[in-house]
């Protein structure tokens, strides 16, 4: 008897999800239609209304291959529409008075630093939770070069430059939140999982909702996120967001995150429970800073504002107040969406990498729930990817015409070798083999194509073959020559807002056994002043008195350069009887030769 008990309750409740609203009546037809028209694997969509869901389906794939379908409880990864629940945390502890959103950052994070000291005396942490530091997304520094410890990631700050000043202009920046999520962290000493956990995903029974990649792939029904190549649907590795979580690494579901919802549509409460203050509720979903300052246009005559609160993004649509955020990460889009004056929420979770779906399912369903004049949103995304074709079309054709042809790189391919390193961003390594280069960022393996000079393509090795249709269009990578020829640095446009971020080199060591490194030892004299090589730890250094001593890094037979000083670099010179009488040194303004003592 309780055993059916239960399964009628099932029953209820899958009946009054997807019990046909008349508001939506046939809007499956257009549903399907957007998942044909936009060549994905699949979505799933949830409509809630007051403390309700209306509407909650899936369509299409979870596992392309497989033909498994989506449905309302599938997992996708919603990238950043987790930001409003980090910045909800900040609320909560505002609330126990544990903290002010005028706070400066440093005073929870002492050894956080930002690039200059006018940042780290002004900057406070509403400026992290509206995008207003100054500071551009540098989404290169974690998405190439990524760490599991969110402190020492926090730490790349310092090396970050602004380009532009405090509250002068908003601009999107994942480290910002990233930065709400320590300093919970410090407060609390709670991981910012934990945090989530505890006050959110537990009282809002979003019981399947995780934060990792690695329990993405441990649980059921999790979706594969895909990509769109050539026309063709193709599977993406899942992208582990590591440190960077509270930016962007919830995985969740259309059901799970509806519940989200009916928090924020019913001012904090769920069930009768509060559980985000009412007072942040409203300032979260007030204007903080302007996000642009455009007016309506014919294009989006109904757009009257564009602004942003805390973790949402706020607009007029057709005349009703719209708070949403979208996400984006490998494989999967996403859209969180209400409008508070109606009581109406919408979410779309999509398993297709940078996809259009969450936008158009949102507007095609709340044309029909505000009862507002109908769109034609399909049409409008078909022009639009007809104008983006058009466009890609030209860029490629710059690139070609500004492609030097004929033109050589200024060094052999071994003199490009090395480990390049930015105190910001991180160190990637180049090889020579087979007289080419290859890198690898973030384990994704990458052939350098030599474009013109010493510059030359990043591009993508997929399955064990370089993708060659991507050449002319791939990131490029400048090579910048020192005064004493070497090649000393690599330049990467890596991020837009600014001139290209500098990678400084070191010369991949070779392997040098102690019993060869002890034939350098000894005193050296140049013009009557003394030089002492000597070994450390199996490590040769160069001593001159009055100055440091200089770690050598090994670079081929008896050659060295220095570890700290760019340009310099050692010769030991070998006599016909194979013993090491003498230095070249090898400097910016000159060589000159110190012999043995």
């Amino acid at each position: 008897m309780k055993k059916l008990a239960l399964l009628t309750l099932g029953f209820f409740i899958i009946f009054s999800i997807n019990a046909q609203d008349k508001r939506l009546k046939n809007v499956e037809k257009e549903l399907n239609k957007i998942l044909e028209i936009t060549n994905t694997a699949g979505f799933a969509v949830a409509v809630i209304e007051g403390d309700k869901i209306i509407y909650a389906k899936g369509f299409g794939y979870s596992d392309y291959e497989n033909k498994t379908p989506v449905d309302a409880n599938t997992l996708f990864a919603i990238g950043s529409s987790t930001k409003a629940f980090t910045s909800s945390i900040l609320g909560l502890l505002r609330a126990d008075d544990k903290l002010s959103f005028d706070d400066r950052p440093r005073q929870y994070v002492p050894k956080l630093e930002f690039f200059n000291d006018h940042m780290n005396n002004t900057i406070i942490i509403k400026d992290l939770m509206t995008h207003s530091t100054g500071l551009p997304r540098h989404d290169g520094s974690w998405y190439y070069f990524p760490s599991h410890d969110k402190d020492s990631l926090l730490m790349r700050l310092k090396h970050h430059e602004p380009f532009t000043g405090i509250r002068q202009q908003w601009n999107y920046n994942n480290y910002g939140f990233l930065a709400q999520g320590v300093i919970a962290e410090h407060i609390t000493g709670k991981s910012w999982e934990d945090n989530l956990k505890d006050h959110f995903f537990t009282p809002l029974e979003m019981s399947r909702t995780n934060t990792s990649i690695a329990e993405m792939k441990s649980s059921s029904n999790a979706s594969i996120g895909y990509e769109i190549k050539d026309d063709v649907i193709k599977k993406m590795d899942y992208y582990d967001i590591a440190g960077m979580s509270p930016a962007g690494s919830i995985n969740s579901s259309v059901n799970d995150m509806s519940k989200w919802l009916m928090t924020w549509i019913n001012d904090g409460t769920y069930k009768g429970e509060e559980i985000i203050p009412s007072n942040y509720i409203n300032e979260a979903l007030s204007s903080q800073m302007v996000v642009s300052g455009n007016t309506p246009d014919d294009k989006f005559p109904d757009i009257h504002f564009s602004n942003y609160g805390y973790g949402w993004f706020l607009q007029s649509y057709k005349g009703h107040y719209r708070v949403d955020h979208g996400g984006n990460i490998d494989g999967f889009s996403a859209n969180v969406a209400f409008f508070p004056s109606d009581s109406i929420g919408i979410v779309v979770l999509a398993n297709q990498n940078g996809s259009s779906v969450p936008t158009l399912v949102r507007n095609t369903i709340a044309d029909r729930m505000l009862a507002e004049e109908r769109t034609d949103w399909i049409s409008r995304y078909k022009e639009n990817i007809e104008k983006g074709k058009k466009a890609e079309a030209e860029v490629k054709e710059d690139a070609e015409t500004s492609n030097v042809k004929n033109t050589k790189p200024s060094h052999i391919s071994l003199d490009y070798a090395g480990s390049y390193s930015n105190e910001g961003y991180g160190t990637f390594k180049i090889i020579s083999k087979n007289d080419s280069l290859f890198t690898a960022l973030n384990e994704n393996k990458m052939y350098l194509n030599h474009y013109h000079y010493d510059i030359f393509e990043l591009t993508e090795i997929i399955e064990g073959r370089v993708d060659t249709t991507s050449f002319g269009e791939s990131v490029k990578i400048s090579f910048v020559t020192n005064d004493s020829g070497d090649i000393s640095a690599a330049k990467i446009q890596i991020e837009p807002a600014l001139d290209a971020i500098s990678f400084k080199r070191t010369p991949n060591a070779v392997d040098v056994d102690t019993k060869t490194l002890e034939m350098y030892t000894g005193q050296y004299d140049i013009s009557g002043t003394e030089i002492k090589v000597y070994l450390k730890k199996k490590v040769l250094y160069l001593f001159v008195k009055g100055q440091p001593e200089y770690e050598q890094i090994p670079t081929a037979k008896h050659k060295f350069q220095f570890k700290s000083l760019e340009g310099f670099k050692i010769e030991f010179l070998e006599s016909e009887d194979g013993s090491i009488n003498e230095i070249k040194m090898i400097q910016p303004h000159g060589t000159f030769v110190a012999k043995r003592k």
